[in-house]
């Protein structure tokens, strides 16, 4: 059927004629695939209508069955599944939804489904399902531990996973996997035809991300290879522009810069109509907010914090008034980073480096949200060096240099939750759903042997549990697998959907008023009378009472800014590339001067640091791999640097400690960052031309990881998520959860009983394959030791610390200073270096 020829796009058509739009290419072709019943993957720049390309042709599609009476049909049962990874996108997804829906006069209902979601909400959607449901991957888990799930999926023609380049390599990735795999399976027993279809922006594997995604239509006899990928062949233009310090620090260290520069943000915000500031962390944004106000009062009332841990109503006020123009600036986190349609939105500061291409082409995307508007980012470095960063990233988007996004394979505690998800909603019966499990890409390989294991996990808690009934949730009743346990079930039902994050607890006033959410972590360290920043506030602790956290308004001028977990985040591989690439070419412009390269303006100005650098010690080539001896009152250091990310640094620096000591009894202490590492110790370090190579050799890689790094108590920690995930530990019921401390103790507890009764369990497998592939990126480094077989080795012996390693022995000293301190020390080493 020609799309042109159907009723579907002449409605379509005359509405967008009467907004005065035209549709795109890629769109029109979209909405021919969806109307032929295919299935795939659109990839669009931020801001050219990505949304519409999908959702319209599922308006086309509707249209087309129903020519006649379109407008007046309605409960039509579900008919579209919009899965969404954020809470913030759905209220404005619903917003484009409805306006379309109203301006057509279809009877259509758009309903949303989140952690947010009311219960009367939630109860109104199971008497009648709107058309549209816009869902998070754990919400769509809820849905299917209700009774009688299949049936809410029998009208269903469009699966929809949005932003699925921010879900793939997740393991909420792997619950849409699974979630997928299910209502296909519901589906495929009525035979109805469904299509599904992903949303993504540009990503290194977009062909395998589409194939993740499709894997379970096998079900349906279609061949997932058959799935479109549609491009939309716009050239969004982003322009990247750095600001630059007033004066090159040439011993440079990591977080101190950035606030610095804050006058220079100013000029920005008053010739922009509003401006988000991207922080990488929560901690920075609290302080770069009160920063903000401090230096230039009048932004009071427009200038607003946005990320993670405030409470909803004041987030979901600061997305309206983005959306209505009323604010100059909004100081954010990633909490905005995803597909939140902000037009006012003209410039993006980029504060800090984002370690990724991806997450850099994302935020500037915020800008200019429309297909010929010019998205402008602005590049705020943190310290000096970071603007070498800053010239690899105009590099990489130049390049289209982009990461990919690796799926995860064998999460068997998803699968866990996921199976007795189903057994506490209608029960589930193995041979079909095993059929299901298999027909995703996580769990393709996954053998009889370990599914039986499952099996028997969650029916007798295996080999190491199956003395406590407490391990024993689900019953086996006629081949049906079914929780029949009132208490075990309730449990369960608020377990659902529940990927580890760190504890949170709410924080209130103690007149009554939500703040919002704190680390547990972190507040356990204050004492009542303490003053802390959240939410742009000060605030006082006055106690904390059944997981909430008291406090009172504070009017101190200082106070302690929160730390989150995960806010360092590691380079990436492919900015690591690029990366190199410009210290090549700013090793070359010093060496050369006469050179006919293109040097970035970041380089030229800084030409003094590199200078010194090149002085002491080298600049090292693409092809190269520098090593500094460098021995000083403190010991005999050893600095290295692969510019790999600290994950991978961190792992290296373990390895060649152990490979050392084979050499000769000797003991370290380690540091890194994302340039390099440095081993310290109080004697000679024995790294010369004659055993480099072999010290940094693939042989025997494997077995020297797991003596050189504690794997088991790494396996330990990543234990506790698995063992949350899993079920294994409940975390309590709302208002009474586990501290943390007692979840890690649980978790300790049930791990050291598998390792003896069940050593081969898979969870306790699947532990240290966490602890290889994600904390220590075990794949990244044998690529890396690959290429230093081929390198060049250069070791240069300074006479004092270099440009290069002074950050990374800045990091070395944080644990034992605080801020203030660890300050007043760098200024006086900086000052003792620059006067020699």
């Amino acid at each position: 059927m020609k799309l042109k020829s159907t009723p579907g796009y002449k409605v379509i058509i005359q509405w967008l004629s009467a907004k005065e739009y035209k549709p795109f290419t890629y769109q029109e072709e979209a909405w021919q695939h969806i109307i032929d019943g295919r299935s795939g993957l659109v990839n669009a720049p931020t801001g050219t209508g990505k949304t519409f390309s999908v959702f319209l042709g599922s308006l086309i599609q509707f249209i087309n069955l129903h020519p006649g009476n379109y407008k007046t049909k309605s409960k039509n049962g579900l008919q579209l599944i919009w899965v969404t990874p954020l809470r913030a996108l759905a209220k404005d997804i619903g917003r484009a939804m409805e306006e379309v829906i109203a301006d057509l006069g279809m009877q259509w209902k758009v309903g949303i489904r989140n952690g947010d979601t009311s219960m009367a909400e939630r109860q109104k959607q199971k008497r009648q399902m709107p058309e549209v449901l816009i869902i998070t991957p754990e919400s769509l888990h809820l849905l299917l531990g209700q009774k009688h799930h299949p049936e809410v999926f029998q009208t269903l023609k469009l699966f929809t996973v949005d932003e699925w380049h921010e879900l793939i390599g997740s393991k909420r990735g792997v619950q849409v996997e699974l979630a997928l795999s299910r209502i296909i399976g519901c589906i495929n027993a009525k035979n109805t035809p469904t299509a599904i279809w992903g949303i993504s922006a540009t990503i290194g594997n977009l062909s395998q991300a589409m194939e993740v995604l499709l894997f379970p239509l096998r079900l349906t006899g279609k061949n997932e290879e058959n799935g479109v990928i549609v491009r939309a062949k716009l050239s969004k233009k982003i322009e990247i522009e750095s600001i630059l310090p007033d004066e090159i620090e040439k011993y440079p260290w990591a977080g101190h810069l950035g606030i610095k520069l804050a006058d220079k943000v100013l000029p920005i915000l008053n010739q922009s109509k509003t401006t988000l500031i991207f922080i990488n962390t929560r901690g920075m944004s609290e302080m770069w907010y009160q920063t903000l106000l401090h230096i230039a009062p009048d932004l009071a009332g427009t200038i607003a914090l946005h990320h993670g841990s405030i409470e909803s109503e004041l987030r979901t006020w600061v997305e309206e008034a983005l959306h209505e123009g009323k604010l100059k600036a909004v100081v954010c986190t990633a909490s905005l980073d995803l597909g939140v349609d902000f037009r006012p939105v003209e410039t993006v500061i980029q504060v800090g480096s984002p370690k990724g291409v991806a997450r850099f082409l994302q935020r500037a995307g915020r800008s200019g949200h429309s297909p010929d508007a010019v998205s402008k980012i602005y590049f705020l470095p943190t310290h000096s060096l970071e603007l070498i960063e800053a010239a690899a990233l105009k590099s990489a988007v130049e390049e289209q240099f982009i990461e990919s996004r690796e799926p995860l394979l064998l999460c068997y505690d998803v699968l866990v939750q996921y199976l007795c998800t189903l057994a506490v909603s209608d029960g589930f019966i193995p041979d079909i759903i095993w059929e299901e499990v298999k027909s995703t890409h996580c769990f393709s390989e996954i053998t009889e042997e370990e599914w039986q294991e499952m099996l028997y996990f969650i029916t007798v808690g295996g080999n190491a549990l199956q003395q406590y009934d407490e391990y024993k949730k689900v019953e086996v009743i006629d081949g049906l697998y079914k929780i029949t346990g009132r208490r075990i079930a309730m449990r369960h039902r608020l377990h659902i959907g529940t990927i580890v994050s760190d504890a949170m607890l709410k924080v209130k006033f103690l007149a009554g008023g939500y703040v919002g959410i704190i680390e547990e972590s972190f507040i356990s360290r204050l004492e009542p009378g303490d003053s802390f920043t959240l939410a742009g506030r000060q605030l006082e602790l006055v106690m904390i009472k059944d997981m909430t956290v008291i406090v009172k308004k504070s009017n101190v001028k200082k106070s302690i800014v929160p730390s989150w977990m995960g806010g360092r985040l590691p380079l990436s591989a492919s900015l690591g590339k690029v990366l190199r690439e410009q210290f090549d070419i700013a090793g070359t412009s010093l060496e050369a001067p006469n050179h006919k390269m293109k040097v970035a303006i970041e380089i030229t100005v800084l030409k003094p640091l590199l200078q010194l650098q090149a002085t002491l010690s080298q600049v090292p080539k693409a092809a190269e791999l520098l090593i500094e001896q460098i021995e000083t009152r403190d010991g005999f250091h050893l600095f290295v640097y692969p510019f790999e990310g600290r994950l991978v640094h961190e792992a290296m620096a373990a390895v060649l400690a152990y490979r050392i000591s084979k050499i000769t009894p000797i003991t370290f202490s380690i540091a890194m960052n994302d340039y390099g590492f440095e081993l310290l110790s109080d004697q000679p370090i024995p790294v010369d031309d004659s055993n480099a190579y072999e010290l940094f050799s693939l042989d025997n890689l494997m077995e020297d990881i797991q003596r050189s790094v504690n794997a088991t108590e790494m396996a330990k920690r990543k234990f506790r998520d698995i063992a949350v995930i899993g079920g294994l530990i409940f975390q309590g019921y709302p208002g009474e959860h586990k501290k943390t401390r007692h979840l890690q103790a649980s978790a300790g507890l049930l791990f050291n009983v598998f390792n003896e009764y069940d050593p081969n369990n898979v969870l306790i497998r699947q532990a240290f394959q966490e602890v290889f592939d994600q904390q220590m990126e075990e794949v990244r480094l044998r690529e890396m030791l690959q290429r230093i077989q081929h390198s060049r080795i250069i070791i240069t012996y300074p006479q004092r610390l270099t440009p290069f390693c002074f950050p990374i022995k800045v990091d070395s000293m944080r644990e034992n200073l605080t801020s203030e301190k660890l300050a007043d020390r760098v200024k006086r080493m900086q000052n003792q270096l620059n006067s020699l």
